[in-house]
């Protein structure tokens, strides 16, 4: 592994990585593809390496789909190209499993003897690669290296020795073990939704005069035109033909828990996720913040874009005045490499320039979303004190992370996390704040709270709703 790219996995491990997007939509009209392509957009936080569009056009399903943004895989000519529709799915992807390659992007279209489905997942399977052999020995291909690719195998495989394409995607996820927000496109003229039992990843149902949505946040129901409904609760299926719904839970786990890390990072804050607000919930943890760790200081800034909301939080509860401390380029796009260390030090100004009217001279409060190995964090203090600050004290809206995660979260090795390696005191030191602190775990459970669901916490405590077994996040090998 050459010098360039060992920088940028360091750089990619330092922040994490977003979720998959997942959106589909039953319209009265033949505008679903279009729809869906605005739905992706709203979804873009959730992943920037692959986009795809997959329609139902004739009793077939067409599909368009490659790595990069939703908007640089569908260009206008390229979205006019595809058939109209009254039903189609789509789908964003940030890679926790599997290689960025075209293969890996989603939808998964499988075909069978009786029709032909597209698949589009959010999450992480534990026992995917055991359920992948498992097909294999029995004959399946597999082109992709992703679990995505082995839950749409499954579900083909399933609908061979079933009566329905419903009682296919029951049998299948009945298998599954892990995280699963799933839509699937039937060429039945089905439009399908489920979510995991144990509730790992958001998904909600929008609707409209025209027509039937499914969203991983309800943000993407709000631009494509849809009055958000409801939640798709954990266990449940839910069916769409035209403007017809049905559901029933056909999933039951004993332990329940929502990422909490989604209103933390994930989601984005307009969206209400389990009925709680994403902006009310960081505003809360930057409140808790305050009350957990006091500090005399001048202004509280917030680091773009998702420590804002937690330190507009820390400013009310606090009586210390939130200011803009940062101008964000939002021009460099996420592959941008530095070849040289001077680079490398110098990329921090190119994306977050400090706002040296406003900070210069002052003891600030500064409030981030996470810290996973100190290297990003590191190098924002270094150009705050290059500005003038006079004092940084660090506050952070998430607890230490201290455990990988299995359910879709890109969280590095634990072995890599900073947490595990030094005390508070030190990591202080090492980034050259002032002070440091990180909400408490019952802290953020306090600010996220509210909804119906628990919270799985495991990246912050190692206790998960369920066993994870020996998974590993390699279990598939990359492109």
């Amino acid at each position: 592994m050459n010098q360039t790219a060992r920088v940028s996995e360091a750089e990619h491990f330092d922040k994490l990585g977003e979720e998959c997007g997942v959106f589909g939509v039953s319209m009265a009209a033949k505008e679903a593809a279009g729809l869906t392509y605005n739905g992706l957009l709203a979804l873009q936080h959730r992943g920037q390496e692959g986009a795809g569009i997959a329609v139902l056009y004739n009793n077939s399903i067409r599909c368009t789909k490659d790595v990069g943004l939703a908007s640089e895989v569908f260009s206008g000519e390229t979205l006019s190209q595809l058939p109209g529709a009254n039903m189609a799915i789509g789908h964003v992807r940030y890679s926790t499993t599997g290689g960025n390659c075209q293969e890996n992007t989603q939808p998964i279209v499988k075909e069978y003897l009786k029709g032909r489905i597209a698949v589009a997942h959010n999450g992480n399977i534990v026992n995917g690669a055991e359920i992948k052999e498992r097909l294999q020995s029995r004959g399946c291909d597999f082109t992709a290296t992703n679990d995505s690719e082995v839950i749409a195998t499954l579900i083909a495989y399933e609908a061979l020795r079933s009566e329905s394409i419903e009682e296919a995607v029951i049998k299948a996820a009945r298998r599954l073990r892990g995280a699963f927000s799933l839509v699937i496109l039937s060429n039945q003229n089905k439009l399908i939704a489920l979510r995991d039992g144990w509730g790992f990843r958001p998904l909600c149902l929008g609707s409209n005069a025209h027509g039937l949505a499914v969203a991983s946040e309800s943000c993407a129901l709000d631009s494509a035109g849809f009055e958000w409904l409801r939640d798709v609760v954990p266990g449940e299926m839910v069916v769409i033909e035209g403007k017809t719904m049905t559901s029933s839970i056909v999933l039951k786990e004993k332990k329940q828990g929502l990422c909490i890390f989604e209103y933390v990072y994930f989601a984005r804050p307009d969206s209400i996720i389990d009925g709680v607000s994403v902006y009310q919930a960081r505003f809360q943890a930057g409140k808790v913040l305050a009350r957990e760790y006091p500090v005399d200081a001048d202004v509280v800034c917030g680091v773009p874009d998702s420590g804002l909301e937690a330190a507009l939080g820390y400013a009310a509860a606090s009586g210390i005045p939130c200011v803009s401390g940062f101008v964000k380029n939002r021009y460099i796009g996420r592959s941008f490499i530095f070849p040289s260390q001077t680079q490398r030090e110098a990329a921090v100004r190119l994306k977050l320039n400090p706002l040296k009217a406003n900070i210069k001279g002052k003891r600030i409060v500064l409030v981030d979303d996470s810290i996973v190995r100190g290297t990003t964090s590191a190098r924002i203090i270094k150009s705050l004190r290059q500005a003038g600050v006079a004092e940084v004290h660090m506050r952070v809206s998430s607890p230490p992370f201290r455990h990988t995660c299995h359910f879709g979260t890109d969280i590095d090795d634990e072995a890599n996390l900073i947490a595990n390696q030094i005390s508070v005191e030190e990591l202080a030191r090492r980034i050259g704040a002032d002070s440091l602190g990180f909400i408490s775990v019952e802290g953020l459970k306090e600010a996220c709270g509210g909804g119906t669901l628990d919270f799985c916490t495991g990246c912050f405590t190692g206790n998960y709703p369920m066993e994870v077994g020996s998974h590993t996040k390699d279990q598939f090998e990359t492109c």
